[in-house]
């Protein structure tokens, strides 16, 4: 039976714990009591949604432009733990402070919402450089996936009773009203995230790094120009992250879209939200499973068969007309969609060296947040071109196909 050691244990704890934030922060209650803040201040519901969107560009962007700098200079021996409790403090003080602003204070809602974006996505970058420190090449597969996992019955738990505090105080049965309803939500994820993080800040250290040299910061710099001239170096890293932007850009489409694609087929919002945690739940055993088939087919062939999946779902989305199929489709992501993300963790982990780990984690963030565009940008046009959500999901497939093509020619030596 595979067991977590105590340091593994610590590292997953923290998807675990920071995962609940993605569910309630991200995607359900937040945006929600935004639009409503947003309304009280008088403002139109449409102009909230592209404040909203706004704000999320903002800070993809900072995220995007810092991580391989942040990246290089954590490589330093003792750095990495440091920006990463950074960025997670970062993320929990204002995670908590969203539960502060008055009702009417939009502005100030946005900008700490940003701040908890960056500590959310910064803490990621490194806790995902962790995972070469606290195992070995050999169980990076597993580790990753038991994470992941993790982090879906994670968020699950603090979300349901999130939700059960606001439709609470939606029909009166509590003497809180929805505002404060949604913020007391906001203290409890930022309490959760907060208290399972505390194992890994007393367990996990960095293993791998460079020695600290005079001037670090002006150092980290010229590494980091170095690593972008000498590419060919590097090459087996950047061709899998070149596949890894294609694919992961069509799972990440399918995770913000799906919503809008229910929603068009009529489904219900209360519905929508059952399947959304059902898909959790699913995913769970399924990122497992996927972690152990990688012991035993190994990582890049999982990788192929989550790609085909995928391929799969786009296929079958186009046919959908019936809360059924919208549910059967909801599963079939469930099946694969923490594996194929941890699947990817784990192999770049084996690609990379480890004392420059943080440095190519940084690029792998950028790849990460940079393929988040092109995805709903092509459902958005083919859409509006034929007049048919269906041809819309339909035309992601090409992502996986493009994404599945270029990993053929990354070498297998990761396994």
């Amino acid at each position: 039976m595979f067991k977590l050691s105590k340091t593994e244990t610590s590292w997953a704890l923290y998807d675990w714990g920071n995962s609940a934030y993605t569910l309630t922060v991200t995607s359900t209650i937040l945006p929600l009591y935004f639009k409503s803040v947003f309304a009280n201040a008088g403002g139109d519901a449409s102009l909230s949604t592209a404040y909203w969107g706004y704000a999320n560009s903002i800070a993809t962007l900072v995220l995007a432009l810092l991580a391989p700098i942040l990246g290089t200079l954590a490589d330093y021996k003792g750095y990495k733990k440091k920006f990463f409790s950074l960025f997670f403090v970062l993320g929990v003080i204002f995670t908590a402070l969203l539960a502060t602003v008055p009702d009417t204070y939009w502005p100030l809602l946005l900008v700490f919402y940003i701040l908890t974006a960056i500590g959310f996505s910064g803490s990621n970058i490194f806790y995902d450089a962790f995972l070469v420190d606290v195992t070995t090449e050999k169980r990076m597969d597993r580790v990753s996936s038991l994470g992941y996992a993790l982090g879906y019955i994670g968020s699950t738990i603090p979300f349901i009773f999130c939700m059960a505090i606001v439709i609470l105080a939606q029909f009166g049965k509590i003497p809180l009203s929805v505002a404060g309803a949604s913020k007391l939500s906001f203290v409890i994820t930022a309490i959760w995230w907060g208290v399972f993080t505390i194992p890994m800040l007393k367990r996990v250290n960095q293993e791998y790094g460079i020695e600290v040299e005079p001037n670090p910061v002006q150092n980290s710099f010229k590494r980091l120009s170095k690593t972008l001239k000498n590419i060919r170096s590097h090459k087996t890293v950047f061709l899998f992250l070149l596949a890894y932007f294609f694919y992961i850009d069509g799972v990440d489409t399918i995770i913000k879209m799906a919503t809008s694609y229910g929603a068009d087929l009529g489904i219900s919002t209360t519905n929508l939200l059952i399947i959304l945690l059902a898909t959790q739940f699913v995913a769970f055993p399924f990122a497992i499973l996927y972690g152990w088939l990688a012991g035993k087919f190994r990582g890049k062939t999982m990788l192929y068969v989550g790609i085909f999946v995928y391929t799969l779902i786009c296929i079958y989305a186009y046919f959908l007309d019936s809360t059924l199929d919208f549910w059967i489709l909801a599963m079939l992501v469930g099946t694969s969609q923490g594996g194929l993300q941890a699947l990817s963790r784990s192999y770049f982990g084996k690609l990379v060296p480890k004392e420059n780990a943080n440095e190519f984690f940084g690029f792998y963030n950028i790849f990460g947040k940079f393929a988040a565009i092109m995805g709903p940008f092509l459902v958005g046009l083919v859409t509006q071109l034929t007049g048919r959500t269906n041809n819309g999901v339909f035309s992601i497939i090409l992502l996986f196909i493009i994404g599945g093509i270029i990993l053929m020619k990354v070498p297998q030596q990761a396994d």
